[in-house]
């Protein structure tokens, strides 16, 4: 489908103008929007824009391209990234700028940019290209800011962990968590390289005047990679806690373990003395023997069991509750 937009000299707008039209006499710029497009509307970008093979390539090419900036002798090729909510797959919004015109190209509807031609009847007057171009840009990284959000809440409920999860369940979400990290940072670090390109090249003379806007939305993109990272690190400081907390269950049970396995030993070994088949045994003539022997193991077991409670590797009573620790949450 293709939608397009004229802005005339008196900063009157008019839509679905045709194509045949958009260069007239009278018309100060023009916005052209292939959503969705056919094969038949792929065609009008060589034939009637002339845009250049290698720009139509990329908006063609099935597989994700890296946002980027290309200069041709008459305009620029944008390419740039949005995610979608749902899977956090990156989508691509393609667009052809100069001052007379913006054509922007992308196989899927965009919500974004469909905010942006609704406002064309009120504010078209005061748009531009660039103007355009930057909006779209801005709205497309403003949807990255409720996805690092949300990051941010599954760590600190995970963190807090108030329903007393398992801790099994807890590193499944957390790993969850990680590569959901890892998918948004593909997006996010060559978006912000970009509008570093975009906000620094001396080629883009005629961007002067909304430079100071693409300055703010490179701005966004930087405290939005700062947050992952340091969302990375605040999940691997909850990994490694949760992975101490069960090494010392463990070790505890291990302990628990090898003290009961050490008060059997001798007496394993007095029931496996006097359960041999010796005729000749002097302990077996005598009348309290069996008692005496129950006797001596009962102590002997008893003895080691306040040895062990005595140097700290059997403990009783109620069990203090040790505080959460509080990892530092970053903004």
């Amino acid at each position: 489908m293709i939608r397009t937009s004229i802005v005339m000299e008196n900063g009157e707008v008019k839509h679905q103008v045709p194509l045949s039209k958009i260069k007239e006499k009278g018309v100060k710029w023009y916005w052209v929007d292939f959503s969705e497009p056919s094969s038949k509307d792929i065609r009008l970008l060589k034939l009637y824009f002339r845009f250049h093979p290698l720009a139509i390539e990329d908006c063609l090419d099935d597989f994700s391209q890296r946002p980027k900036l290309d200069f041709y002798d008459q305009y620029i090729f944008v390419l740039l990234h949005g995610i979608n909510k749902q899977n956090l797959e990156s989508y691509e919004v393609n667009m052809f700028v100069n001052g007379r015109f913006i054509v922007t190209f992308h196989k899927e509807p965009v919500k974004e940019l469909d905010q942006l031609w609704s406002e064309m009847e009120e504010r078209g007057g005061e748009l531009s290209p660039f103007k355009i171009m930057h909006g779209i840009v801005d709205r497309l990284v403003d949807e990255y800011f409720p996805l690092v959000y949300k990051i941010e809440d599954r760590l600190n409920r995970m963190e807090d962990n108030t329903h007393d999860e398992a801790d099994r369940n807890l590193m499944d979400e957390l790993f969850d968590i990680r590569h959901d990290m890892s998918r948004l940072r593909r997006t996010l670090v060559p978006m912000r390289d970009l509008l570093y390109r975009i906000s620094n090249s001396g080629k883009l003379n005629s961007l002067k005047e909304e430079q100071l806007y693409f300055n703010d939305v490179y701005d966004h993109l930087i405290k939005l990679v700062e947050m992952l990272e340091s969302y990375r690190e605040f999940s691997s400081d909850i990994r490694d806690n949760y992975l101490s907390i069960n090494s010392d269950k463990m070790n505890n049970i291990m302990m628990t373990l090898t003290v009961i396995t050490t008060i059997f030993m001798p007496l394993t070994f007095i029931a496996g003395l006097y359960g041999m088949n010796f005729v000749y045994m002097p302990e077996l003539d005598e009348r309290n023997g069996y008692f005496i022997v129950l006797g001596i193991m009962g102590v002997i077991a008893l003895v080691m069991f306040g040895f062990f409670v005595k140097i700290g590797w059997l403990r009783f009573g109620p069990k203090k509750r040790r505080k959460k620790r509080r990892f530092l949450r970053l903004k």
